[in-house]
């Protein structure tokens, strides 16, 4: 658990001899947190619905739309989370959820919570968004580098896909490292992967180490 990892076990406080005001708090935020688990799955589902055609006239389908949809839509009107046939905001609205999910479970099975837990919570949810879309490009990148030495091209459906994912970030990213220089496709593609992979390794460094500083903040 996550006051368990980060040595907190201790200071958690007992739940035995609690006053009735306190155990009705904890049953409505035990209540709260199995309604957001709900939620997500519900929108999970309403998800992958929409991955199969057809499944937009169906009388379910229309049920967890209107369910999802308004909580959906917040997410959906932010420009920086759609990229072209590419959306994260379901993501967002995702690890948003789960963040609440996750103050109210600590609240629930500690009796506790503090100011540096819920920004230690927030900074772990922000990295699973992060640590998420690197490796999503990483390993698009690594497809991409395999199909070109084994000949495939751009031509079929997954591998125009995984061309139009990894070329923009291809390109902005050797701008950034070669700058006006002329380098091999392949060079390219290799260090920036390699390069995507360190920064990952360090931003998850970083992240723990800063979650665990923030987790024992006296407030």
């Amino acid at each position: 658990m996550l006051l368990q990892h980060w040595g907190l076990w201790n200071n958690a406080l007992p739940m035995s001899g609690v006053p009735d005001l306190v155990g009705g708090i904890m049953l409505l935020v035990r209540f709260l947190s199995m309604a957001v688990n709900v939620y997500m799955m519900v929108i999970v589902f309403r998800i992958i619905l929409t991955w199969f055609p057809g499944n937009q006239d169906n009388k379910v389908f229309e049920v967890l739309s209107k369910a999802t949809d308004p909580y959906l839509n917040w997410f959906r009107r932010f420009p920086f989370l759609r990229a072209g046939f590419l959306d994260l905001s379901p993501i967002a609205a995702l690890a948003c959820l789960s963040l609440i999910n996750r103050v109210l479970s600590t609240y629930t099975f500690y009796g506790t919570i503090s100011i540096g837990i819920i920004l230690a919570i927030a900074l772990q949810a922000v990295w699973g968004i992060v640590s998420f879309l690197l490796m999503f490009i990483i390993i698009v990148l690594i497809v991409r580098l395999i199909a070109y030495f084994l000949g495939y091209g751009t031509d079929g459906p997954v591998m125009r896909i995984v061309s139009v994912i990894s070329q923009p970030v291809l390109f902005r990213i050797s701008r950034v490292i070669f700058r006006d220089r002329i380098v091999a496709f392949t060079h390219g593609l290799i260090i920036t992967i390699v390069g995507l992979g360190v920064l990952y390794f360090v931003l998850r460094t970083l992240v723990t180490m800063l979650s665990a500083a923030m987790a024992r903040l006296p407030i």
